[in-house]
């Protein structure tokens, strides 16, 4: 029987202006719905896995849109819950060479996911089913309602035997008390984790540890060794990019597991699409755990998915695991006849 993959997060429509338009000058917007938990279901779904999405949305034709389109990508609507009238959007400009890309937020706050109750999910039926379940720093930021929904149902899975993975994804412009406000809702979320997505930054401005080193490489192994043991963490993974002069990216992974960091070769490539290449890369590393990679093969994966998700339009990784080992090896043909 396939593993069974839950994620636990909002759905929302992203507005994306055309090519590399801004807001302003754009006059037509292309819609779609995504979220981390969306991109994470629906990616170990490609990858062979059953994904499940935990989330709550509206009993209106924006919720009907939601669930059609997940039902297209494959995930589960088990854990869905209907009822509320909003949906969170969020308007996309795509950055271009030195311009980042930009995403607005709006209507968030009141959408029917982050006015959820506990009692709007099934937390039994959802840790009995997960092997493994995955929460964002995203989500984390929401509510304390919602806060409370991930911490519970997180505490629940691991009492029956499930993996926790936390992705922290620490935004800045969704928690108004900045770092303060975020550190303990961290800790609590670290502490109940086996899987961890971080990197020195977080480790630096959200747990508020001290390095005397300067590089980012050396941060990271002075840093994630001491997160991992504070919090009794299993796999710590994540990756650095750098924007390159020519317009294309730099990306390199790295997993620190069993007191041993394992990096990836240093990819470069040319983007597309940059929203959703974390979650790629989120989704490698779970793969590889469930399959049993060994460490290097996985960090290889990870960091693969995560370029091939730079590739295509759209947050929500698309590659299967043939694709992915074939652009490992360096076997993707320039046209599939």
């Amino acid at each position: 029987m396939p593993k069974k993959v839950v994620a636990f997060g909002e759905v929302m429509m992203r507005l994306m202006a055309p090519g590399y338009e801004l807001l302003a000058q754009a006059n037509t917007l292309q819609y779609s719905f995504s979220g981390t938990g969306v991109n994470v279901a629906s990616a170990m779904t490609k990858l062979g896995y059953d994904g499940y999405l935990v989330t709550k949305l509206p009993s209106n034709p924006l919720g009907d849109a939601a669930v059609a389109s997940l039902q297209r990508l494959g995930v589960e609507r088990t854990f869905i819950s209907k009822g509320g009238n909003y949906i969170g959007m969020y308007f996309l400009e795509n950055g271009f060479g030195q311009r980042s890309s930009r995403v607005t937020y709006t209507n968030r706050l009141e959408s029917s996911f982050n006015t959820a109750q506990l009692s709007d999910y099934n937390l039994d039926l959802i840790a009995e089913t997960a092997d493994i379940i995955h929460f964002c720093g995203i989500t984390l930021a929401m509510t304390d309602q919602v806060r409370e929904n991930m911490k519970i149902l997180a505490q629940k899975v691991k009492e029956k035997g499930g993996l926790v993975c936390f992705d922290c994804n620490y935004r800045p412009s969704l928690w108004s008390g900045g770092y303060a406000q975020a550190k303990r809702h961290y800790e609590d979320l670290l502490s109940l984790a086996d899987i961890v997505m971080m990197n020195e930054q977080d480790a630096k401005f959200i747990l508020e540890m001290e390095t005397n080193k300067t590089s980012r490489e050396a941060q990271l192994k002075d840093l994630i060794p001491e997160v991992a043991k504070m919090f009794d963490i299993q796999i710590i993974a994540g990756t650095h990019r750098a924007i390159n002069g020519d317009n294309t990216h730099s990306l390199r992974g790295y997993i620190y597991k069993q007191n041993t960091f394992v990096f990836s070769k240093l990819l470069r490539f040319s983007v597309l699409d940059r929203i959703g290449a974390g979650d790629a890369f989120t989704s490698g590393v779970l793969h590889g755990e469930l399959a049993a990679f060994p460490e290097t093969k996985t960090v290889e994966f990870a960091a693969t998915a995560g370029m091939l998700a730079c590739t295509i339009v759209g947050d929500t990784p698309t590659a299967t695991e043939t694709e992915i080992l074939s652009a490992m090896a360096g076997t993707i043909e320039d046209i599939k006849r």
